[in-house]
């Protein structure tokens, strides 16, 4: 049997099973009256724990896990156990304790957060400076994809990959296979990633068979069109498997609700607490500069292709290719007020009136205007995947970079990646990160932002 060396070690998981459950029961004894400290209190709420642990999946956390992540999974383990307690509450002492429910509950998921969140960077600090808690890989095959890969694992040591061999396909192909596996039983290698763009189907039955054999992990490495998309789901219909080529986590309702009521109070605070008193302000700096409107409303697509009216202050004198030209540096359209308004994106603030409405959401895609997006559908690999959810004021792309004019190809196509990946790694948790480096980069000021 192969060491263990590669997932966090065998013990760990235990081990903060245990750990929490002595801390939840602990401070259940503490902080809870006489009445909720009887033993059968205590297996309850060590059995509600870890049910409510297996469904949000609390303690899958793995070396390629991301803290937004982890803080998402301690969140819905804080939601669903409050409500669990104060439902055991209502029912069997009529409420007789909310505030010590509530300060139990919440001290007790920060303590165990702080241990996870310090286990999870010991352990990545562990891997960079010793070496250890690593799983030894090889790749097989060649392109772009494989050298992403490989540069991945060479950047990021702390994930625990030690990249031992790229086995490249693109010449002979069959002996660099054969080699491959006799590599793999003689240097003791965890994982094989494989390029499915190089593997007939015979080779990939082959790779299956062996890791199968041998206990070794295989894992596949789409290129851009392959069918198995990196986000691919499995679902049974009875007993015949079927592939969704993505998850998109805003499809179920319960996500879909969370995100609307997120994005009405978000709004509406806005509305109330800085444009009702900045709109007449605004009024009059942009009217005494140049004739026009006070607001500037553009058709955009949204949500499965559909135009909708986008509302932006007024930042241009009046002309007539608006619709048609993206601004650009140095802009002459562009008026003096203006110039502020785009530079700190407070241009964009009437677009919360646009999320109240229904048509946006604070955070997602940001729409393009309708000649652009057809331009932009037919020149760019899956553009159109954006449109399965909501636009949004800001996102996931306008914080690394990709905000304003688009330059060049690179930076539409980069756009899409960074809203295909936010569509299939939605959380509230990613959309408030989202929001806070907004409003950091309006702040310090974006390069891009004109």
């Amino acid at each position: 049997m192969r060491a263990n060396t590669g997932r966090y070690s065998g013990y760990i998981r235990p081990f903060s099973y245990a750990l929490d459950l002595i801390i939840i029961n602990f401070l259940a004894s503490i902080y809870l009256l006489d009445s909720l400290s009887e033993i059968y209190y205590h297996v309850f709420i060590s059995i509600s724990w870890i049910i409510i642990a297996w469904n949000v999946g609390f303690y899958e956390v793995y070396r390629f896990t991301n803290a937004i992540e982890i803080l998402s999974k301690s969140f819905k383990q804080y939601l669903f156990f409050l409500i669990i307690n104060f439902s055991y509450l209502g029912i069997f002492l009529a409420l007789s304790a909310p505030t010590q429910m509530l300060k139990f509950v919440t001290l007790a998921i920060v303590l165990i957060s702080i241990f996870k969140f310090s286990l999870y960077y010991l352990l990545r600090r562990f891997r960079v400076v010793f070496g250890g808690n690593f799983r030894s890989v090889v790749i097989v095959g060649h392109g772009k994809e494989v050298n992403e890969l490989a540069e991945f694992f060479n950047r990021n040591l702390d994930y625990g990959y030690k990249l031992v061999k790229i086995f490249d396909t693109k010449s002979s192909k069959k002996e660099h296979l054969d080699n491959c596996q006799k590599f793999v039983l003689e240097n003791k290698i965890d994982e094989i990633y494989c390029a499915l763009s190089d593997l007939t189907n015979v080779e990939i039955n082959n790779f299956i068979d062996f890791t199968d054999n041998n206990l070794k992990t295989l894992k596949f490495l789409p290129d851009s069109k392959a069918v198995l998309a990196r986000n691919a789901v499995f679902d049974y219909y009875g007993y015949i498997p079927i592939i969704s080529l993505r998850n998109i986590p805003l499809d179920k309702a319960s996500n879909k609700a969370i995100k609307r009521l997120f994005d009405i109070v978000f709004s509406l605070g806005i509305i109330i607490f800085i444009l009702s008193w900045l709109t007449p302000i605004l009024a009059l700096l942009i009217k005494l500069e140049s004739n026009g409107s006070v607001f500037f409303k553009q058709k955009r697509n949204g949500l499965n292709y559909l135009e909708f009216n986008c509302y932006k202050f007024r930042s241009m004198r009046k002309n007539e290719i608006a619709d048609l030209e993206q601004v650009s540096k140095n802009d002459p359209r562009i008026t003096n007020v203006g110039q502020f308004i785009r530079k700190t994106s407070i241009d964009e603030l009437p677009q919360f009136f646009n999320v109240l409405l229904g048509d946006m959401s604070v955070v997602g895609p940001r729409p393009h205007m309708v000649s652009h997006t057809e331009m932009y559908a037919r020149r760019v690999d899956k553009f159109m995947v954006r449109h399965f959810i909501k636009p949004g004021i800001t996102g996931l792309a306008q914080t690394n970079g990709y905000r304003g004019e688009i330059e060049n190809d690179r930076d539409i196509i980069y756009r899409v990646k960074y809203d295909i990946f936010y569509l299939e790694k939605w959380s509230l948790l990613l959309d408030l990160k989202v929001i806070f480096l907004t409003v950091f980069n309006a702040v310090k000021g974006d390069k891009k932002a004109y």
